[in-house]
């Protein structure tokens, strides 16, 4: 079994946001939609939803990010 980074996708409202992707990107989505689906038994749908997720991951796991943060607020 594959140990991907994402698990299963939260039942939320959606929020539109309109942004261009490069192809290659839009075809890796696709495909970790694909892995994630077969991974999960829950089908994604719409490779887009991945985005958010992704997203959040990356930044709360930004060890670099998260010391930039830490400092702005304690200098606050």
């Amino acid at each position: 079994m594959t140990k991907l980074k994402l698990g299963p996708l939260a039942d939320d409202k959606p929020v539109k946001v309109a942004l261009e992707l490069p192809a290659a990107l839009h075809r890796d989505l696709t495909a970790y939609a694909e892995v994630l689906a077969r991974e999960t038994g829950q089908p994604v749908g719409d490779p887009a939803r991945l985005i958010v997720p992704m997203l959040e991951r990356f930044i709360a796991t930004d060890r670099g990010f998260a010391k930039a943060r830490r400092t702005s607020t304690s200098a606050s």
